[in-house]
């Protein structure tokens, strides 16, 4: 937890000069929750639930994505909520901070700003204003530490003075030709990784198509944004993994089974799998370890509740749903959307709230979870709710402690009031 501190902390002295409160939003233990057996039933606070609380995050304005909704059904996230910089790993030794819709850094020394998480097949796209004389860069399947550009990363140099790699090069990799001048001016950028092969897009116009035949190829890695020298400001931080699959078919449930003792009825029709009834659950045949997992549902009644679980143990009568939970929730406390009522869509259930509820029922939305390692991140609509690692000491069920290892998603029938459509469940796996 000591990342998810640090992060408030920061956030928050970023945040106070345009009126964020000093303290926490209220945050209060669920009185019904997702049990063993899955009925409905006073859940009293678990120390998890003690520490959800104390690392709450600072309230901020809400910006919506810079998103369409059809990008938002094709996975799209946004990395950068317009206010803060919930979410990333922040180096001391740079003031990296938000000034009005930009994440800037000035002062202090060279470091980047990267994800918790890595990702491999990517599009990212971000625009991007250097100041005269400055250099700076988007890192690219980056390592924690880079000591050779050539090898321990993919760096997109932004710097029309470098002396061999200028603007739109990958240093130590690839000279990019014909670039035009970018310093102090905005503009925009794509990049393209698939595979061995990079592809990048300055304003349009494509700068880059490299691929990658060295000993020092790199297939995944933390994205990163650098401070080198002068003035560096970011926005419309944006990107979508590539190698969705789909686990709805539309037509019936193959490559799921429900689990014994099951009371929901889970059945396609028009398309969506709809689940009604409960409690009980529909497990995939199929594991699961590291992925992003793209879920778009529809609620369809005030109050109702669902969840998908993923690295779950073997789902059996006595014991369903053995697993983390991704909550499915829609609820506000007094309306409040800084107020989830029972930890909110895109939380991890128990673990960690949502920050916001985003969506509202019975409309369609779509979350997007990334689970790597013991760190985990929820986005609904685009926007993360939830940036989290799990420090508990590992055991195989996660209700108890840490799982590393794979496990089942499994979607919840919540009770005998459950009502709501899946449209689409995707996932995407991580290469190792």
């Amino acid at each position: 937890m000591q990342r998810q501190v640090f992060l408030c902390l920061l956030t928050g002295v970023i945040l106070l000069p345009s009126g964020c409160r000093e303290t926490p939003r209220e945050v209060v233990p669920t009185e019904q929750g997702s049990v063993e057996a899955g009925q409905v039933q006073k859940v009293p606070a678990e120390p998890e639930q003690v520490k959800a609380q104390a690392n709450a995050e600072p309230l901020v304005e809400y910006v919506s994505p810079p998103l369409t909704e059809e990008e938002v059904s094709a996975g799209w996230i946004s990395l950068f909520d317009g206010r803060s910089l919930f979410g990333w790993e922040i180096p001391a030794e740079t003031n990296w901070h938000v000034e009005g819709d930009s994440i800037v850094a000035d002062s202090g020394s060279k470091s980047l700003l990267l994800t918790p998480f890595e990702l491999d097949d990517f599009e990212l796209r971000c625009s991007f204003h250097l100041s005269p004389g400055g250099n700076s860069g988007v890192f690219l399947r980056t390592a924690d530490v880079v000591t050779d550009p050539a090898r321990d990363t993919y760096e997109l140099n932004i710097c029309d003075s470098h002396a061999t790699h200028k603007t739109g090069s990958l240093v130590g990799r690839y000279v990019a030709m014909d670039v035009p001048a970018v310093e102090g001016a905005w503009h925009d950028l794509r990049v393209l990784c698939q595979g061995p092969r990079i592809q990048s897009w300055l304003d349009g116009k494509q700068i880059v198509d490299f691929t990658d035949t060295s000993e020092s190829i790199r297939l995944i890695g933390k994205l990163g944004l650098q401070k080198n020298e002068g003035r560096a400001a970011y926005r419309n931080v944006c990107v979508r993994p590539l190698r969705f699959s789909a686990l709805l078919n539309g037509q019936d449930t193959t490559g799921w089974h429900s689990v014994p003792g099951s009371k929901s009825e889970f059945i396609v029709r028009d398309g969506l799998l709809h689940v009604s009834g409960g409690p009980g659950f529909l497990e995939t045949d199929d594991t699961f370890r590291d992925f992003a997992m793209k879920v778009t549902a529809r609620i369809q009644g005030e109050g109702v509740n669902s969840g998908v679980f993923f690295r779950a143990m073997p789902g059996t009568e006595k014991a369903p749903s053995n697993g983390y939970e991704m909550q499915l929730h829609n609820g506000k406390k007094n309306g409040d959307p800084t107020k989830p009522v029972d930890y909110g869509t895109g939380a991890i259930f128990r673990r960690i709230p949502a920050r916001r509820i985003v969506a509202n029922d019975p409309s369609f939305f779509t979350a997007v979870l990334i689970a790597q390692g013991d760190y985990f991140a929820s986005w609904v609509n685009g926007y993360q709710v939830v940036s989290w690692t799990d420090t508990r000491e590992d055991r195989e069920n996660p209700r108890e402690g840490r799982r590393l290892a794979g496990g089942h998603l499994s979607l919840q029938g919540h009770d005998p009031g459950t009502d709501l459509d899946f449209q689409a469940i995707d996932i995407h796996r991580f290469s190792n």
